[in-house]
């Protein structure tokens, strides 16, 4: 299997025009490598995107992007750079990105331009920009790429904010990260939510379990779901009884405590996320806690009872 290092530049519309409805952001480079299994460097591929929507850049992109509207007009129309990008990646492969937004913003303008989806449900992939925290910092916290280039002492050989050397840059980054088995805290872009329970996606990782639900039509009927609310623990893989059923905690958060009597607590908690025509699914992650942060989630659930009090 290669790593197909990707990233991408993009131009946008100003926030008033209407445009903004087609195409938030239309891709003006693609920029890619490719590293083999053993992670290293065997192929690189770059393409400036002939625009099609916005004919000037927005001066959020040119205080970002170092290129000019002259450039991207000798460029390829996107439905060629992105079918060429595609040929290039092979078969066998997983997209590496420097953070969440790229793998989603493709699809958008592949969707714009009517080209053949790149799955029918979420695409695994590996975060870098996460990765990176895992292996060096406290695996919350979010650097930009620049920052993870200096910290790893990697030579600056190009300017930044172009696709292909952000690109180059994670892939050295990448290729920089010993602990293998950081490499298999995938990502999932849900540009595409799972079509029907077969599509749903269930995964443990070191810490952790995460469940992406089906696409239901509201956020009651998903809280119906068996599996949408269910408690198990992802290392015996037994049912469990709930100390704390599921509460809100303001917005779109959830929250439930449940117990193993081999492993102890499990946090349990749900991320409703909403679809662009108006579905829901559910995000839902469970992770063994220890007394202590148990507690914590009491007291969270006694703030959330002691807020609807007052509003009420």
């Amino acid at each position: 299997m290669n790593y197909i290092v990707l990233d991408l530049e993009w131009n946008q519309c100003p926030e008033e025009e209407e445009a903004r409805r087609k195409l938030g952001f239309e891709i003006i480079e693609i920029g890619a490598v490719k590293l083999d299994a053993d992670r290293k460097m065997i192929s690189e591929f770059g393409e400036l995107i002939r625009p099609q929507i916005y004919h000037e850049i927005n001066k959020i992109t040119s205080s970002l992007v170092h290129v000019q509207m002259k450039e991207l007009d000798r460029g390829r129309p996107f439905p060629e750079a992105a079918d060429a990008f595609l040929r290039w990646c092979g078969k066998d492969y997983i997209f590496c990105t420097w953070g969440s937004q790229d793998l989603t913003e493709l699809q958008h303008n592949m969707r714009f331009y009517g080209m053949k989806p790149l799955a029918g449900g979420p695409i695994c992939f590996l975060d870098v920009q996460k990765l990176f925290s895992l292996a060096y910092e406290d695996g919350k916290s979010r650097r930009t790429l620049e920052h993870a280039v200096s910290f790893l002492e990697i030579p600056k050989d190009i300017p930044f904010h172009r696709a292909f050397s952000d690109a180059y840059y994670t892939g050295k980054i990448l290729m920089s990260i010993e602990n293998t088995e950081i490499l298999r805290r995938y990502s999932y872009d849900v540009f595409h939510p799972p079509g029907c329970r077969e599509d749903e996606i269930s995964v443990v990782f070191d810490t952790y379990a995460k469940y992406i639900s089906r696409v239901f039509a509201n956020k009651q009927e998903a809280f119906q779901d068996r599996e949408v609310i269910s408690s198990k623990c992802y290392l015996c893989h037994r049912n469990l009884k709930k100390k704390i059923r599921w509460f809100g905690a303001g917005g779109r958060h959830y929250y439930c405590l449940a117990y193993c009597e081999k492993h102890g607590y499990l946090k349990g908690k749900i991320r409703v996320k909403r679809t662009e025509d108006g579905q829901v699914y559910i995000v839902k992650t469970t992770k063994i806690i220890s007394p202590a942060e148990a507690e914590k989630i009491a007291e969270r659930r006694e703030h959330a009872k002691e807020l609807r009090r007052h509003k009420s």
